[in-house]
């Protein structure tokens, strides 16, 4: 069974959202979605000073069983990226709570998100 980390919200869509300073939260896809993908070869992320919107797709991850769109979870301004997982995708499936993250967004607002023991039960997860 895939870990949730406890400490992170989660999207419906599999996205995780880690609070930073101030306003930036980091955002990465979750273990149970990097488990389902299977092997991930390829990530299309959002460039940096995109405006990225709550529920809506802003990228790609492909693997070798298929290719998911990649939902924002938060509406801001894109103030980073992941490039070491650009070059190399598996970290995501390697370490998708640390050095798997995909990108950091400076909040305007939160789309709905779930705790982790939410998202654990509905997703079958464990924390």
């Amino acid at each position: 069974m895939a870990k949730v980390a406890s400490e992170l919200q989660y999207s419906a869509e599999h996205e995780w959202v880690a609070r930073g300073d101030g306003n930036v939260v980091s955002i990465g896809v979750s273990a149970v979605a990097a488990d389902a993908l299977g092997d991930i070869v390829y990530v299309d992320l959002p460039e940096v000073g995109a405006a990225v919107t709550a529920g809506e797709t802003c990228g790609e991850i492909e693997s070798t069983k298929s290719v998911s769109d990649l939902y924002s979870p938060v509406t801001g301004e894109v103030t980073e990226v992941n490039d070491a997982v650009v070059a190399d995708p598996a970290v995501v499936n390697s370490d998708p709570y640390g050095a798997g993250w995909l990108f950091k967004v400076a909040v305007e607002s939160e789309g709905p998100l779930l705790s982790a023991e939410e998202y654990a039960a509905k997703n079958g997860g464990e924390l």
